[in-house]
């Protein structure tokens, strides 16, 4: 037995950079998705965003709605403006939209397809002299998203209502670091009349936007960690999704390979479908005996 772990850890060198190369990959994947998702051109020429019917529609990861050439809705952004109109106040499409994409692949989102998650993945890609990866009141920290998402989401749309008992999309107003850079910058640059209406929240959204650009450099995703509402709610769906990663215990040898390249400082020899897990395959591609499986077929069964 030992012997057999001695050779399978020899076979460590031949995948010693195969999860390098698939990050290349999912990052490549990322950005086609970024622009078919991202597609209506006129809207970087002209400053407008678009209304068409693909507009009605959500795409699974935090795309702003305001972006100049966002085809698709945020399902934050449409989530809160249900809650927060006095003529709805459910939405069992956006609602069943959200159940549909958890059930189906969990945060694999976060790690495939969110705009986002890719900006935050070349911001940690910066060069810098010392990389946080974790300290001590991280796990705690991570809590805060599904803070975020009770209150900013879903009861202040819903209870902090004006005099014609409608509600403001709060996270998208007060938080939400993606509507500025993709929408609030590109609409004030590409519309002259929207300059001179930049106030205070501008500059307060400003901020946390260049806090979460520093901060992606030295921490990895910090936004997906603890922020996202989004990513919350996926991440409810991770130990049930059809989608999953498997462990094989009787190949593992214990190497801590896996939980060693995982930047969302996970060890999945203990939870390989963790709530932080976004699934980038980084595991299964750096762990030398292929014992991380993943798919949507349960091999036990």
């Amino acid at each position: 037995m030992e012997l057999d772990k001695i050779k399978n850890l020899l076979k460590f060198g031949d995948k010693k950079n195969k999860y390098k190369v698939m990050d290349n990959f999912r990052h490549a994947f990322q950005s086609l998705w970024f622009l078919i998702t991202n597609s209506y051109v006129e809207g970087f020429k002209t400053g407008k965003i678009y209304g068409g019917n693909l507009k009605k529609i959500c795409v699974p990861g935090m795309n702003c709605y305001s972006c100049p050439g966002a085809k698709g809705s945020c399902p934050i952004g449409s989530l809160q403006a249900v809650i927060g109109n006095s003529n709805f106040k459910f939405s069992y499409y956006i609602v069943g939209f959200l159940f549909f994409i958890g059930a189906l692949m969990g945060r694999f989102v976060c790690g495939w397809l969110c705009p986002f998650g890719l900006i935050q993945d070349l911001l940690y890609k910066i060069p810098f002299f010392k990389k946080i990866k974790t300290f001590k009141y991280d796990k705690h920290l991570r809590k805060l998203k599904y803070f975020i998402l009770l209150i900013f989401v879903i009861i202040l749309p819903m209870f902090l209502v004006d005099i014609l008992g409608q509600g403001s999309p709060y996270f998208c107003k007060l938080i939400c670091p993606i509507g500025m850079l993709e929408g609030g910058i590109p609409l004030v640059l590409l519309n002259k009349s929207m300059r001179g209406a930049i106030g205070f929240l501008y500059y307060w959204k400003g901020s946390i936007l260049i806090i979460t650009i520093l901060l992606s450099i030295i921490i990895y995703r910090p936004f997906c960690k603890y922020i996202c509402p989004l990513g919350a709610i996926y991440s409810f769906f991770n130990p049930i999704s059809i989608f999953k990663y498997r462990l094989d215990k009787d190949k593992c040898i214990s190497c801590g390979r896996c939980k060693k390249v995982c930047q969302m400082n996970i060890d999945p020899t203990k939870n390989c479908n963790h709530k932080e897990c976004i699934r980038c395959a980084r595991c299964k591609n750096a762990c030398p005996v292929d014992a991380i499986s993943c798919g949507i077929k349960d091999k036990n069964r």
